[in-house]
């Protein structure tokens, strides 16, 4: 498998790319993020790329994919419905679309983590709200 990973600093991403080091079925695993991971790892190869919405700009390194772990995220909290929208939902899709394009048959794998509810009463009981999705893209 070669996988590419965004979001490969946050706490999830951080996870992900563990387990695909570890995976022997993880033949290459290209980050594309805007801070480098600082790790070494015959396996890894990272691209800085300060704008991921402009994928085509790098294409030539995107394709040969077989896997896509989509791992950004950002907190809703002092951000307008728009801005929020903009980075979870069309940069997700703009992505998806770009690597589907240059890998036919890519699976894109979409994990999000956030707290919720905000209340103290409510984080003793239910205290993580994980969102994992797996989407076969065929173009």
């Amino acid at each position: 498998m070669n996988a590419i990973l965004l979001g490969a600093t946050g706490m999830v991403g951080q996870g992900v790319l563990r387990e695909c080091l570890l995976d022997p079925e993880a033949e290459s695993v290209l980050i594309i993020g805007r801070s480098a991971t600082g790790q070494q790892h015959g396996k890894l190869h990272e691209n800085i790329h300060n704008d991921v919405s402009d994928l085509p700009v790098i294409k030539g390194r995107l394709s040969g994919s077989d896997a896509c772990f989509f791992c950004l995220g950002v907190l809703a909290a002092g951000m307008n419905e728009e801005a929020y929208g903009h980075l979870t939902y069309d940069l997700t899709i703009s992505v998806a679309w770009t690597l589907a394009k240059l890998n036919p048959g890519i699976t894109l794998n979409y994990l999000s983590f956030s707290v919720l509810p905000f209340t103290r009463a409510h984080i003793v009981s239910a205290p993580y709200h994980f969102v994992f999705a797996r989407i076969p893209w065929s173009g």
